[in-house]
């Protein structure tokens, strides 16, 4: 008998890769005609704003607003007769649950999805639509994800995972394939990540198509868990972000050693860039993005060195912001870029002080969009009064100009 060779760990064979290019184009294959081929464009505007020349994949434009879609379609094509009599569950707050809820409905299969209780109506409403059986459980995320497994055993069930599963993240790989034989020039890709899906299945594809291409993901500042687990550092997340879609803790196993087997590297982007990129996609790109789908575009604000003069391909990966939260989003930027300006006054009370403010501002056309004036409460003495103005203004030149006129006019003013 020959003596038994002990292997070294750093000269042992690696393991085979959880998903291929091959896979990915069989997912391509699969879900062609049930997930719409989404265009990819060039965006002059935004790779003025970037120094790079950006090309956008508009996965907002898929019918449930979102590129969990794809993986969704890729999986639940993939399921054995059995496990379709049977029924598929999922758990999520967002657009996974729809897009399961979806492609089971179009391919007949009974759908289940677990929901944490805290999940807006709307939410649950358009998962409903799709003729999915919602069950609410649990405060938090983990909570409902165990009550969906238990479920699953309970009632035989096949459990549809967001990001950790081959067949979802080959067909979530579907979006770089796509991206990269649209356009041939592209040699980086922005990559939000969540669970790391997205990610995954995108350098899959990416590498192996088209060796030497740089690819990156992204994630906010509040949620890096992909970035410290591959760092070896203990996940440490958590608070509010406008890019709920990638606020993950606990990132899939099966991305995380993809990524690690690719060197990917995941950036870290402040939240401020994911607003201004929200902002920036909606004016430049005349596109709506929720905060996970302008992580992306955010990446090249915040590390614009890594970019400049790249050809870069970015993934707009859903588009399901609330109107609400859009419109404070628009707002602050306008108030960061120095398009509207917030300013205090205490003033003389006595007749005209007012008039000969808006006078003034209008002279040098500003709009005043806004006005409140406390007479009775808010001023130190009862011979002054507080005045507060909103004003539109073109640009931070035109603001200053403003100013100085209302500061010419001995008025002291505070800008907030």
């Amino acid at each position: 008998m020959s003596p038994l060779r002990a292997v070294h760990p750093a000269v042992a064979p690696p393991a085979a890769p959880a998903v291929t290019l091959a896979d990915v184009r069989a997912a391509a294959a699969r879900i062609q005609g049930a997930v719409i081929r989404t265009p990819t464009i060039r965006s002059d505007a935004l790779s003025r704003a970037t120094g790079a020349t950006v090309f956008l994949k508009l996965d907002n434009l898929q019918a449930t607003g979102a590129f969990k879609e794809r993986g969704a379609a890729n999986r639940i094509a993939l399921l054995s007769p059995r496990e379709r009599a049977a029924g598929v569950i999922a758990m999520s707050a967002g657009n996974h649950a729809q897009a399961v809820a979806r492609h089971a409905s179009l391919a007949g299969i009974a759908a289940t999805i677990v929901m944490p209780r805290f999940t807006p109506a709307t939410k649950v409403t358009r998962t409903e639509a799709w003729g999915a059986r919602v069950v609410l459980h649990g405060e938090m995320l983990a909570e409902a994800a165990a009550h969906a497994h238990d479920l699953a055993l309970r009632e035989g069930l096949t459990f549809i995972h967001p990001y950790d599963d081959p067949g979802v993240i080959a067909g979530q790989g579907t979006a770089a394939l796509e991206m990269l034989e649209d356009v041939a020039e592209i040699d980086t890709l922005s990559v939000p990540v969540g669970g790391g899906g997205l990610l995954a299945g995108s350098a899959a594809a990416a590498l192996e198509l088209r060796p030497g291409i740089r690819v990156y993901g992204v994630e906010v500042e509040g949620y890096p868990a992909m970035a410290q687990r591959l760092a070896g550092q203990p996940v440490s997340v958590g608070g509010p972000t406008v890019a709920e879609g990638i606020a993950v803790r606990d990132v899939g196993e099966l991305p995380l050693a993809e990524l690690r087997r690719h060197g990917i590297e995941v950036l870290v982007v402040p939240e401020r860039a994911v607003e201004e990129a929200i902002a920036l996609l909606a004016e430049g790109g005349k596109l709506v993005a929720e905060g996970a789908g302008a992580a992306g575009l955010a990446a090249l604000l915040a590390h614009p060195a890594r970019f400049a003069g790249r050809q870069v391909g970015i993934h707009v990966c859903g588009g399901n912001i609330d109107a609400r939260a859009l419109s404070n989003v628009l707002l602050r930027q306008l108030l960061r870029d120095g398009r509207i300006l917030r300013l205090t006054f205490d003033i003389p009370d006595r007749p005209g002080m007012l008039a000969d403010i808006a006078a003034r501002i209008s002279a040098l056309g500003g709009n005043v969009i806004e006005v409140q004036h406390q007479q009775l409460f808010g001023a130190p003495t009862v011979q002054s009064t507080e005045l507060h103005l909103m004003v539109e203004v073109r640009d931070g030149a035109q603001g200053n100009a403003i100013l100085a006129a209302l500061q010419a006019g001995q008025y002291v003013v505070r800008r907030s």
